[in-house]
C-alpha cells in the first residue's frame, strides 16, 4: 500500500473515532456517518480491480469528512455553520447545505470517472447530463431516505432532516446537489482528464 494510500486511511479512521466519541446524537451519528462507511468498504474491495485517480480518492475522503462532521454535532449544529451563519447575518446554520454541494459536487466526479473509463459515452454532453442527472438522482434518493426514517422516528427525525423550520429545505438541498455538480464539471473536468490520461498510460 502507498503512502498516500495509507495517509488518506489513516485521515479516515481518525476523524471517524473522534465523530463516535460522544455524538450529540448517536442515531444521527449512525445515518450520517453509514454512507462513509459503505464507501470505505466499496473503495477497498475495488483498489485493485478499478483503482480510482488522487483527485478522486480525495474528493471521497473530503466528502466522508463533512458527513462525519456532520453526524458528530447533528447538521443543525456544527460550530463552523454557526460561526458562518454569524459572520453572514445568518440565523439557519447553513452546513447541511455545504453536505448538499458535495453530494453533487464529489459524485460528479466519481460518476465522471466511471463512465469515461468505461466508454460509456462518445459524446462529451452527453455525458455532462448523465452525470449532473446522476447527481440529481442522488439527490432525491437521500431526500427520500430522510422522509423515510421521518417516518420511522419522529425522535431521530428532527436531528436528521435538519430542516431547522425552513419549508423549502428539501427542494433548496437538490438544488444545491445540482449546483455542486455543475460546478465539479467546470472546474475540474480539465484536471480530472490529466489525472485519467496518467492513469491510463500506466
Amino acid at each position: 500500500m502507498s503512502y498516500w494510500r495509507v495517509s488518506w486511511v489513516i485521515i479516515f479512521i481518525a476523524v471517524l473515532v473522534w465523530s463516535g466519541i460522544n455524538p450529540k446524537d448517536t442515531t444521527t451519528w449512525v445515518l450520517e456517518v453509514l454512507p462513509a462507511l459503505i464507501a470505505i468498504v466499496i473503495l477497498f474491495w475495488t483498489r485493485e480491480r478499478f483503482p480510482l485517480t488522487t483527485l478522486t480518492y480525495t474528493l471521497i475522503l473530503i466528502h466522508c469528512i463533512i458527513l462525519m462532521v456532520g453526524g458528530h454535532y447533528t447538521y443543525a449544529e456544527v460550530p463552523i455553520g454557526d460561526y458562518v451563519g454569524e459572520l453572514l447575518g445568518h440565523s439557519r446554520n447553513n452546513y447541511d447545505k455545504l453536505g448538499h454541494v458535495a453530494q453533487g459536487f464529489i459524485p460528479a466526479i466519481v460518476t465522471r470517472e466511471i463512465v469515461i473509463r468505461l466508454g460509456v459515452f462518445r459524446s462529451q454532453a452527453w455525458m455532462s447530463f448523465f452525470v449532473v442527472a446522476m447527481c440529481l438522482g442522488i439527490s432525491a434518493f437521500y431526500e427520500l431516505i430522510e422522509w423515510w426514517v421521518a417516518l420511522l422516528s419522529e425522535e431521530a427525525a428532527d436531528a436528521f432532516l435538519g430542516t431547522q423550520g425552513y419549508v423549502w429545505d428539501t427542494q433548496s438541498d437538490m438544488g444545491w446537489a445540482l449546483f455542486g455538480a455543475v460546478m465539479a464539471l467546470i472546474t475540474l473536468s480539465a484536471v480530472h482528464d490529466k489525472q485519467l490520461r496518467s492513469k491510463l498510460r500506466q
